[in-house]
């Protein structure tokens, strides 16, 4: 999906529209299962750009998904709630570890890197340096294998850091510099949007 493509390069704006449109065509066709699937992706993109919105769209994944047996779906719902709370939630890092362990049990092994992917995201926002560094490191041993190597290099977008050398470079659609430069974005929105609502 093209949805899947754009919110790693940080376009959450892109993401949210051809998720949207996936959605469309998902409930045209009477499709229950990729019409919740869709849903609970898009929940995830939105909670990067719009943790306001991302309550409806979580409150709907949700309701789609309630009579469903979609485990990698319900973790990306899951995943998407902590992103939505990043930078507010104290209580973040406790969460995530439960949820870790129970992605763990799963056997979905992606979804760990996703959740410590919005691990990184919570600590960039809230400038926690030592936590980053630790959450960096736990992402590259999660994707030493080659798979979703690239969200290493996200986690350092966030936090506006070089990426280490002698490491191999994703190839990003509009080139890393914009792709870094829409991450940081994403984090210098919730800072913002964190202090007009403290």
């Amino acid at each position: 999906m093209l949805g899947d493509v754009w919110w790693v390069q940080g376009d959450m704006e892109r993401a949210v529209a051809a998720y949207l449109a996936g959605r469309s065509e998902a409930e045209e066709h009477g499709v229950v299962g990729e019409t919740a699937m869709v849903q609970a992706h898009l929940a995830f993109a939105v909670s990067f750009s719009d943790p306001l919105r991302a309550d409806d769209e979580l409150d709907l994944a949700e309701r789609l998904l309630s009579h469903l047996s979609l485990r990698s779906s319900e973790m990306t719902a899951r995943i998407a709630v902590l992103v939505r709370d990043a930078g507010f939630a104290a209580d973040l890092p406790g969460r995530a570890a439960v949820l870790l362990a129970e992605i763990g049990v799963s056997g979905i092994s992606y979804a760990a890197a996703k959740l410590q992917l919005a691990l990184c995201f919570h600590h960039a926002v809230l400038e926690a340096q030592d936590d980053l560094a630790i959450a960096i490191t736990r992402l590259r041993e999660l994707t030493q294998s080659g798979d979703y190597a690239y969200y290493v290099d996200i986690a350092h977008f966030m936090a506006g850091l070089p990426l280490p050398e002698h490491t191999a470079r994703a190839r990003w659609i509009d080139g890393e510099q914009q792709t870094r430069e829409r991450w940081r974005h994403l984090v210098r929105a919730r800072r913002n949007h964190l202090s007009t609502t403290r």
